[in-house]
């Protein structure tokens, strides 16, 4: 990226950038536009428009352009940046607090170097910036024409990391407890097996393989996370019958000594034909059914019936539609928003606070929807519709 003044359209040619277009003098300081370059030569895009602070010096180290991005995140007013000196304009300091320009020398430096990697560096009060720099020169190993800083704040990569951090604390306060109990029990009944009736050693085992489970479960959630953020999740569409896919969770909750009356299940005669990843769609009913049973009361109620939603094209397509209901005291207003978010759990009722978010990843690979809000009985009312979609053959 190139910043000229009195270059030609030759020389910047040369140079293989585009060339900022100059500034006329009696609104090079003005304070309401942020300073600088006007536009883009033929682009019409103003430095101010850029969502990172861009801060460009000349030939001698005088800045040149310094728009309002930069004055947000230096807290210094453009009008006071221009024509300083770029190590005055930007005392940028590593974070052993050396003197970043003093240790680059863009000016006096190598001659074949091309510019500066994005890193992390101090501005005054210890204030954490990432800058990266391209060094424009006349040919290849000629004089500096043009020194191009970008700044970006750090705020979106340390909410990253806090995202990561709690992701982590998160799984490993969960694995602890099942892993500890399957050591526990697997070390007794190596040591003393013959101490053990037969009862008292399938009912070992029995927890064993539940806490196995539930390890597995949890890495099976990490993998959709991953897969989700990253856009990976693959979906593998097959007929599905979702009336016999929420009756069979129905009878697995009711086999573990949920009563069979707590549930009522409606299922509408004229549902389209639908086709969907069959393992996802347990993931789904699964997760909300549980929820309901673990967070609600009352009875939970779930419907399932025809409709249609719009695709991304702006069309209109059948679909699917499910509604999980329950009877207990519902979501909060104030958390609706957060419900499919990372970590959100609705009480203290243990649980990783993951599964309605990959829950919502899963609904939105399929090209769903999925929302939340009151059921008529005060309860929360959870709904995803999918559409009827084709088979993977014909989608890939």
């Amino acid at each position: 990226m190139t910043v000229g003044t009195n270059s030609s359209p030759g020389a910047a040619k040369a140079a293989g950038t585009p060339t900022l277009a100059a500034v006329p003098p009696q609104t090079a300081g003005r304070a309401g536009q942020g300073a600088g370059p006007a536009d883009f030569t033929g682009l019409g895009i103003d430095p101010d428009d850029l969502p990172d602070g861009l801060v460009v010096a000349d030939h001698t180290g005088r800045v040149i352009c310094f728009n309002s991005a930069a004055g947000r995140i230096t807290a210094l007013a453009p009008a006071e940046a221009l024509g300083a000196r770029i190590e005055r304009a930007l005392p940028l300091e590593d974070l052993d607090g050396r003197r970043w320009w003093t240790l680059t020398d863009p000016y006096g430096g190598l001659a074949t170097r091309r510019g500066q990697p994005e890193r992390n560096l101090l501005l005054p009060g210890g204030r954490e910036v990432l800058v990266s720099a391209r060094y424009v020169r006349t040919h290849p190993t000629g004089p500096l024409r043009r020194l191009v800083v970008t700044l970006r704040g750090t705020e979106a990569r340390r909410r990253t990391e806090r995202s990561h951090a709690e992701l982590i604390a998160t799984v490993a306060h969960e694995l602890r407890s099942p892993l500890t109990s399957v050591k526990g029990f697997t070390a007794t009944l190596l040591a003393k097996w013959e101490r053990f009736t037969d009862d008292q050693k399938r009912l070992m085992l029995e927890t064993v393989d539940a806490d196995a489970n539930r390890v597995t479960r949890l890495i099976a959630e990490l993998l959709d996370i991953s897969r989700i953020d990253s856009g990976r999740l693959e979906v593998r569409r097959q007929p599905v019958d979702i009336a016999t896919a929420v009756g069979r969770h129905v009878q697995a909750l009711t086999a573990n000594g949920q009563a069979p009356d707590r549930f009522l299940v409606r299922v509408s005669r004229s549902l389209p034909d639908l086709w969907a990843d069959p393992d996802k769609i347990d993931q789904i009913l699964g997760n909300l059914l549980e929820n309901a049973v673990r967070h609600g009361e009352g009875t939970v109620t779930i419907d399932v019936s025809p409709t249609s939603l719009t695709n991304a094209a702006g069309k209109t397509e059948k679909g699917t539609a499910v509604t999980v209901t329950d009877e207990g005291p519902g979501i909060p207003e104030e958390s609706m928003g957060r419900v499919f978010t990372r970590f959100w759990r609705g009480s203290k009722r243990g649980g990783t606070g993951l599964g309605l978010y990959i829950v919502k990843g899963i609904v939105e690979a399929h090209g769903g929807t999925i929302t939340v809000g009151r059921g008529p009985g005060g309860g929360a009312e959870f709904r995803f519709i999918l559409p009827v979609g084709a088979p993977a053959y014909l989608t890939q």
